[in-house]
């Protein structure tokens, strides 16, 4: 098992802009991962196998739902501490990180802002501790840039809802108790349902075969005449600003977790070009090297920065989701360049499992794309900065 030898950078010294409970979320979750992620991580990512005993520590440090409110059994905590925890989840992998934030912001998020108070009090709880699992289900076969055109649907049986069709690239899915579902009515409006693992015809086959988020659990959910109480209706909300609700939660702890990726694949190439010698000097010495690593800090910090202030917005209510997608768009893309620079740091070793760096280059490559593209961000700010949009 190779040693986490992590060390945090904060060129700008932006930890002078966080409380002291923001650091001390972050250092312990930090510290959990060095412990319980690291030294397993690449071993199961090999196995594409999901390490279920994560779970259980997810929920013990409170990477669950940390900014729901502690009555419903979150942890009371504000919008920096969530981003910070994600960063601190995707530094270990992109899966770890990604099933916390569907658990947080995909399953918890609309219960709480969409639910019941009865939904609120039977699953919240059981979600924050992680004795209950949850997964979100929106993208379709045929349906995944323009959920709109979602055909999953219900009919009105009069004491329950029938709930028939099919989502594709579900985290969690496999394993999920409950899954949050978007499916149009008979009127064609978009509701969310709670569906329960039992339920019959209701599925959740595992995709095989991927080559990223390989330590990530994903699949399918086919809803074969399923019959859905009224009770697990979400009552207050009807739309597709629904699951993009979710989706602007979740994508905002993407835009903190990819920092993670990054800053994981810059502490290890600054680290190897100090060690690795060539012509009788440290290979971080050449200025091309040097080019690199200075160019990955600078975005680095950036990013830190964008972070830092999206989350000042988003803790008062200000946050427009088209930053969210700015700073989305802009830190993965960030990531995924600082792993393709360090992995030519690393030379050969850099495709090893000795090194992170391979494992978050493949992982990337997911997360650039899931949550809204790359290319639909891009839109989605130019359609805010020139008010035409290229949608249509």
């Amino acid at each position: 098992m190779a040693k986490d030898r992590f060390q945090y950078h904060d060129y700008y010294q932006v930890d002078e802009l966080l409380s002291e409970e923001h650091k001390l979320v972050r250092d312990s979750v930090r510290e959990w991962v060095k412990k319980e992620v690291s030294p397993i991580v690449e071993d199961y990512c090999q196995r594409a196998e999901f390490p279920r005993q994560w779970i259980k520590g997810l929920g013990e440090i409170g990477a669950f739902g940390p900014y729901i409110p502690t009555e419903y059994g979150g942890g009371g905590m504000d919008q920096i501490a969530y981003g910070l925890i994600m960063m601190e989840l995707e530094r270990g992998d992109s899966g770890l990180r990604s099933t916390a934030s569907v658990q947080s912001s995909l399953v918890m998020y609309p219960i709480f802002t969409y639910g019941s108070e009865e939904q609120k009090r039977k699953y919240l709880p059981k979600l924050a501790t992680g004795e209950m699992v949850g997964c979100f289900g929106l993208t379709e076969p045929d349906h995944g840039s323009n959920p709109a055109g979602m055909i999953t649907n219900i009919k009105d049986k009069g004491d329950h809802y029938l709930l028939n069709g099919a989502k594709m690239w579900i985290s969690n899915a496999p394993f999920a108790d409950i899954a949050v579902v978007w499916a149009k009515d008979e009127e064609g409006v978009i509701r969310g349902l709670i569906v329960e693992r039992g339920m019959a015809g209701f599925s959740t086959p595992e995709t095989h075969g991927k080559w990223s988020l390989r330590a990530s659990a994903t699949g399918e959910l086919v809803f074969d005449n399923v019959k859905v109480p009224k009770e697990n209706l979400l009552p207050n909300v009807k739309g597709l600003k629904g699951p993009l609700g979710c989706l602007n939660s979740a994508r905002y702890g993407i835009a903190w977790g990819a920092i993670g990726a990054a800053l994981d694949c810059y502490d290890s190439a600054l680290r190897y070009s100090k060690e690795r010698i060539q012509f009788g000097r440290p290979i971080g010495g050449f200025q091309l090297t040097q080019k690199k690593l200075a160019e990955m800090i600078t975005e680095i910090t950036k990013a830190q920065l964008l972070c830092w202030r999206l989350g000042v917005l988003k803790n008062e209510n200000r946050a427009k989701p088209q930053q969210i997608s700015m700073a989305k768009r802009n830190n993965v893309n960030m990531a995924l360049q600082i792993a393709r620079e360090a992995r030519q740091i690393h030379g050969g070793m850099g495709i090893t499992g000795e090194y992170p760096i391979m494992r978050h280059m493949m992982n990337l490559e997911s997360v650039i794309t899931y949550e809204g593209t790359h290319d639909i961000h891009l839109l989605i700010t130019g359609y805010d900065v020139t008010g035409i949009n290229a949608f249509e």
